[in-house]
This record gives C-alpha cells, structure tokens and sequence, in this order.
C-alpha cells in the first residue's frame, strides 16, 4: 500500500487494522471479540515480540484463528503494509525505541503508546519527529503533485499512558471501553453520533457508559494520556471530529494544568469549531487548598492561575462552550443537547441493529458454573487447585511440619496410604541398595554413552531407563508375581521349580552373572537383616513371620543344586519381602495387593532407585570431560555371511 492509500482513509475505519507490539493475549482478544461484536474482520494483523517468532493463537468469535509473530517492527510492516497502526504495549523502558522505530515506517501513521513513566525528553523527542516526518511528507507531496492527493494523512501519537481510544463499529484499541459486557451494554458495536476526548483513560470509560444512556451512543473516543507532553492533544482531536460527518456533537474532559484549553477557545472565536462541544475540565476543588496540588496525572498540575480548573471553565464557557457544573451534570447536559439535536434533525434516524453476541471463554463459564464437561484426565494422587498442593488429600506443608520421608510420599502417591515407619523405611533401604551397580550394567552404560555425546541429563537419563526390562531390573515385578502364585496355590519350592521349568521360564530373582553362594550378595543379606529386625514390629507379628522369603530361600537351595551362581538376587529378595509387607499388614486388602504387583509397582521402585545412580553416573562423566565414547574394533566379533551360516 502506498501513501496515497492511506491518505485516502481516515484514522480509524472498518478496515483499519493494527500491528500490535508486545504480545498481550488479553488486551489483544479484547480487540478481536470487539472486531467480532461489530461484524468485521480481525483487526489485528500482526503481533512484534522481539526474540520470538511463530504464531499466536487467539479467538474470533468460535473460530480459532493465528496471527504472525515477528521479531521486528520492520520485519511486520513490509508483510503487513495495510496495518497502518502500532499498538504499543512495551514497558515504558523500551516505550520510546519502538514507537521510534514505528515512525520511520511509511505504512503506520498512528502510533498508541500504552507504557507510563515514558521520560518527558524522550515524548517530546517523539513529537519532533513526528513534525519532522510531516514536513517530509509535504516535500514529497509538492515534488510529486500528479500522484498525490491533497491532504497527506498525519502520524499521530495517542499516549503515552493511556488506553487508547475507540471507534465505536470500527475498531478498539487494547482495553479501551471496558469489559465486553461494558462493549455491548454501551452500544459500541455501532457507530453513534458523538465524539469525545478525554485525558483520563478511567474517565473516558465513565463517560462512555455516560453517553450511551442518553443518546444514539459513541463514534469515537480518545484517552489522549495524563502525561505533561502528550503526543496528540484533546485540541487535536476535536479537530478531527468537527471534519468527520458522522459526528454531530463533541463532548471533552480536560484537568488543571497547562493552557491548551486556550487553544480550543480561539478555535471556537475564529468560528473553526462549529460543532457543540461539551466540556468540562476537572479539579476546580484544587482551589480550597492553599498551596500546589498534584493531581494522579503528570500533567493535572497548575502553576499559574490561568492553568486552574476554574479559571479554565470560565473562559470555556464565555467562548460558547457549554460547561456543566460538575461532573454529576454531564449526563443531564449531554441528555438536553443531543435532544436539541434530534428535534431539529441534525442527527440522522437509525435502526437499532440486532445485539450481537460474543461467545463465553471456557474458563469463564466454568467460573460461572454454565458448562458441564466431561474431564479429559482423573487424578486421585495429588491436586494443585488449591492454595496448598496436596498429596493425597494432604496438604504439602503438612507433610513437611510432620516430619514425612522420601518411602512415607512414596506411600501417599503410590498407594494412597499412611505407611507406617518400618514400611517407609524399607522402601528406603531398597531405594539405597539398588540405587547403583557399577557403570558395567545396561543401564548405566547406555546413560554414560549418551552423556559422552554431548546428550542432556534427561536425555542421557531416558537412555539408561529405556534398557530396564526382564534382563535387567524388571525382575522385580515378575518375581513378586510368580512368588505369590506359586505361595497362593500352595506348591512346593520343588513343585515351583519344576513348573518353570516346564514353561520354559528363568525364575525372576534367581540368578547373578557375578555372586554366588560362595561370594553372596551382602544386599540380599541387609535387606533379609532389616527384615528380621523390623517386621516383628507390625500389630499382627508375634514374631517374624516371612513366608515370602522363606519360599524364596527354599527355591535357592533347589536352583544352587544346578549352578553356584543361581542365588536369590537382590530383585527376588525385594520382592519376597515386599509381598510380605503387602500381605501381613492391615494396610492393604486382597484386591490391593493384586493391583500393586499387576501395575509393576516394584519395577517403578527400581527405575526411581537406578535413577539416582544413572543421574550420577551422567553428571560424573560431564565432571570428568569424558569424549565420545567408541567402543574398541577389537572387543566385536566381525564376521561376513559365510561364516555366519557355518556357524550355524
């Protein structure tokens, strides 16, 4: 789009669209369902966030839609030359280099600056420049005559700390109007007949919903910002709404300080104001106190009489401004002079459109309670919807002022139960004794591999977890199984022998490529101690009652009679003891029990205890620098299909 395009367009239209720097989905969906309720298409082109690229994703109406994100103002507006305004949401820290960068840009003209506490040298340095680019405009215009128009549309500044402004049925700027039910309930889906201009952003809203009560409504409403150095002035803007058509009566809010008021009133003695203007400027109770009032504004400050609201007011209303007394007057005064209007037809007749509806946000309607849905997940574990997270119904502060272990959280996120202290410490103790078992293992050697390429820790974690399975650490749940099977159906160490053997099953947790009877497993040996020492301690033990290990101890005796090294591993001796846990205690009932061995529980404990030792294993190599591992040509057996079928 070139500039004679845009001087062709007003300000704001139907048509006007934005590129909307700082990605604030709020304010941003605010304009969408505005640009919804008003039936035209989205109003926002493009989104700039620097140091991120991509799309946001946003609602128009029902329908989802994605608008670009751009790491530049440039970048947005050579893709987006039909957005010729920048809404900037930037911090006041970076307020200035963006609306900087906006105004060199030929496509945007209007520039809304929201940041407050912009410094005062860097507003004006922004005025300047837009006077600069205005003369430069002209230049071009007398160079080239034949391929302009007459006017050349000006930049303008709204801001800085302001909300913006609107166009009532043509386009909203960030949160200006208010709520969506504030957009409906004041009619702003529709142009009326009435512009105003406000320096309180607050105010503006007031008045809003003010007007809508007693007349056709809003065409368009500007909050010019409370700062001392404004980009636009209400001066500015009234402007503008004594050359639009549309607008038939203008209605201002100003405050103390400074003399642009005096302005406005030449304007209205030199007969360029035609139109009704209704205006007050707010603060006259500065006048009670005896000395210098600072209002919230930078700018709501008189030095001089002159600057005072009262004196303002005065010299308002002996140039032909209608002035009402106070605020609490602006609707009966604003009520009578759009009557007077009317009745002597200066403003049109229309027809009172259908009121749109806006779809309700999900999240909206949950809070209401007008939707029912079913859930996507069930959690019974934990929850996070509260002001504590809470295990298991129990608050996390709690489980901390109460002293819990590691094997007692086990316990409320595993199996939904208080474990008693000799039970947690179990648990801990098999977390201990299987944490580690050399950098040889699968596991280990998997996670070290990894680390020495270069993975991340989590990465290189995965990669040792991905190998635990029935050769290495899934032992656990299997031999719990055919433990318990085997106890149930009443066999005999022997009878279980010779049935796996039937089937053609090792016995899980029987078996170690490196201990055996004459070199046991000190593991096995602390496990079955804290057995012995502890378990009597459960309500229901007169004395040590163990019957899972003990099958499991006979099963050893029968499995050494064919090799030294078929001992009951650690994997089998955890197992046995966990069943007789599991099965002595009150804790857990018969259905209980079955799920915890079918849901390989037992495997979870041995992936969460390896874990801390592969964790430790990655963290070791990253210590050491250890470089990418290549496993030595002369430890493979290289061999061609020949010799491969001889073999076999």
């Amino acid at each position: 789009m070139n500039i004679t395009d845009l001087n062709k367009r007003e300000t704001f239209t139907k048509e006007t669209t934005a590129i909307f720097y700082n990605l604030k989905p709020k304010p941003l969906q605010q304009m969408l369902d505005f640009d919804f309720l008003s039936r035209r298409e989205p109003s926002v082109s493009a989104i700039v966030h620097p140091g991120r690229k991509g799309f946001h994703r946003a609602f128009f109406g029902q329908r989802e839609i994605l608008i670009p994100i751009y790491d530049n103002i440039q970048e947005a507006a050579i893709n987006h030359p039909q957005a010729d305004v920048l809404i900037n949401f930037a911090s006041f820290r970076s307020a200035y280099d963006s609306s900087k960068e906006a105004l060199n840009m030929d496509t945007i003209r209007t520039i809304i600056i929201v940041a407050e506490g912009m410094p005062e040298n860097q507003a004006k340095n922004l005025i300047a420049l837009v006077k600069e680019k205005e003369e430069e405009d002209k230049k071009y215009k007398d160079k080239n005559k034949e391929k302009q128009d007459k006017e050349i549309k000006r930049r303008l500044i709204i801001g800085p700390s302001t909300v913006g402004g609107i166009a009532a049925g043509k386009f909203r700027i960030g949160y200006a109007g208010g709520s969506n039910e504030n957009i409906i309930r004041n009619k702003l889906y529709q142009p009326g007949s009435i512009g105003l201009v406000s320096k309180s952003s607050g105010m503006m809203n007031e008045l809003l919903n003010i007007i809508s009560k007693v007349s056709d409504g809003i065409n368009e409403s500007i909050a010019i910002g409370g700062d001392l150095f404004p980009g636009s002035t209400f001066v500015d803007h009234i402007l503008r709404y004594q050359k639009k058509l549309e607008i038939k009566m203008i209605v201002a809010l100003g405050e103390l300080g400074g003399e642009l008021e005096y302005e406005l009133i030449k304007l209205k003695q030199n007969n360029l104001l035609t139109k009704p203007i209704i205006m007050l400027v707010a603060g006259t109770c500065s006048a009670i106190f005896p000395f210098e009032v600072q209002f919230g504004h930078a700018g709501a400050k008189a030095k001089t009489n002159k600057e005072s609201a009262v004196e303002k007011n005065r010299a308002l209303k002996e140039a032909g401004i209608i002035v009402p007394e106070s605020f609490a007057e602006f609707e009966k005064v604003i009520g009578e002079e759009f009557a007077r209007l009317k009745s002597a037809g200066e403003v049109p007749l229309k027809e009172e459109p259908e009121t749109p509806v806006l779809p309700i946000d999900y999240s909206e309607a949950v809070r209401q309670g007008s939707v029912r849905k079913e859930t996507n997940f069930t959690c019974t574990i934990s929850s996070d919807a509260g002001e504590d997270i809470c295990y298991n119904g129990k608050p996390l502060t709690k489980i901390i002022a109460d002293g819990s272990n590691i094997g007692q959280t086990i316990g409320q996120l595993w199996f939904k139960k208080d474990l008693p202290e000799y039970f947690s410490k179990f648990i801990e103790l098999c977390l201990i004794v299987t944490a580690d078992h050399g950098p040889a293992v699968s596991g280990a050697h998997n996670a070290i591999v990894a680390a020495r390429a270069g993975k991340d820790i989590i990465s290189s974690l995965c990669s040792g977890l991905l190998t635990i399975g029935p050769k290495f650490g899934g032992a656990l749940a299997d031999s719990a199984k055919y433990f318990k099977e085997a106890v149930d159906k009443k066999l005999t160490s022997k009878q279980f022998v010779e049935n796996m053997k039937q089937k053609q099953i090792l016995i899980p947790g029987i078996g170690h490529r490196v201990k055996s009877k004459h070199n046991p497993d000190q593991r096995v040996k602390l496990l079955a101690d804290f057995a012995v020492q502890n378990f009597h301690k459960l309500d229901e033990f007169a004395s040590p009652k163990l019957k899972y290990l003990e099958f499991a101890l006979e099963v050893e005796k029968i499995t050494l009679q064919k090799a030294d090294n078929l001992i009951l591993n650690v994997d089998g001796c955890i197992a046995a003891l966990f069943l007789d846990l599991l099965e002595s205690s009150s804790l857990f009932n018969s259905q209980e029990i079955k799920e915890i061995i079918e849901n390989e529980s037992l495997n979870g404990l041995f992936a969460l205890a390896r874990s801390i030792g592969l964790i430790g294993h990655i963290l070791d190599q990253k210590r050491i620098k250890a470089p990418l591992y290549r496993h030595p040509t002369e430890d493979i057996l290289y061999l061609n299909e020949d010799e491969i079928i001889n073999i076999l």
